[in-house]
């Protein structure tokens, strides 16, 4: 099973992280130091449990050098929303942080990475839920598709910005969502049982 990784100081170290992914981060992120330290422990955390899937399921056919690079970069897009509990000092609401990390990564000329930014919201979020909400995007599907967007979502979903140290069970992940209709409640059943 999953083990946490405690070691944030050396998250350069990592399989999970290269030089392009660490420069990536350093653009953004330099001039905050709070929100850098939320950001890396929270994807570094991702990144950990994203990739021990991948290790334990090899029949899933997942790119693990993909998933290790998309899982620290998928939440880059935090710094430009206003969310000051986890230190975002930006003006967009954060419902948009994954679009805003998509629009990013598709100007940094990374595409394939910008789809797990713009899908890992909630359980992904169809155009059916942005309406019924009202949520302040696009009229697009933005459910996660191909077998690391699925894999990066879910790992997510176990691990908060705002409390750093803990990790949600199953229970309380499904138990979460509920809140939010049965569509991404059922969702998440599905990948506890094709990712445990």
């Amino acid at each position: 099973m999953w083990e946490e990784e405690t070691n944030n100081n050396t998250w350069k170290e990592k399989s999970y992280c290269c030089n392009w992914v660490e420069a990536l981060i350093d653009k953004y992120y330099s001039d905050n130091a709070p929100l850098r330290h939320i950001l890396l422990t929270h994807s570094q955390s991702v990144a950990a449990m994203a990739l021990d899937i991948v290790h334990r399921h090899p029949e899933l056919g997942a790119d693990e050098t993909f998933v290790g690079e998309a899982a620290m970069l998928h939440d880059i897009g935090i710094f430009r929303t206003d969310a000051p509990g986890i230190q975002c000092f930006g003006t967009e609401p954060y419902i948009c942080h994954g679009l805003l990390g998509a629009e990013l990564l598709r100007a940094e000329g990374y595409p394939r990475h910008a789809r797990v930014a713009e899908r890992h919201t909630g359980t992904g979020l169809t155009v059916e839920t942005i309406q019924r909400q009202q949520l302040p995007l696009p009229l697009q599907d933005f459910s996660p598709e191909t077998i690391e967007e699925q894999i990066i979502c879910y790992a997510d979903k176990f691990f908060s910005k705002s409390h750093l140290e803990r990790v949600r069970t199953p229970e309380q992940v499904l138990h979460s969502l509920q809140k939010f209709g049965e569509e991404g409640v059922r969702r998440v059943e599905t990948w506890i049982q094709r990712f445990a």
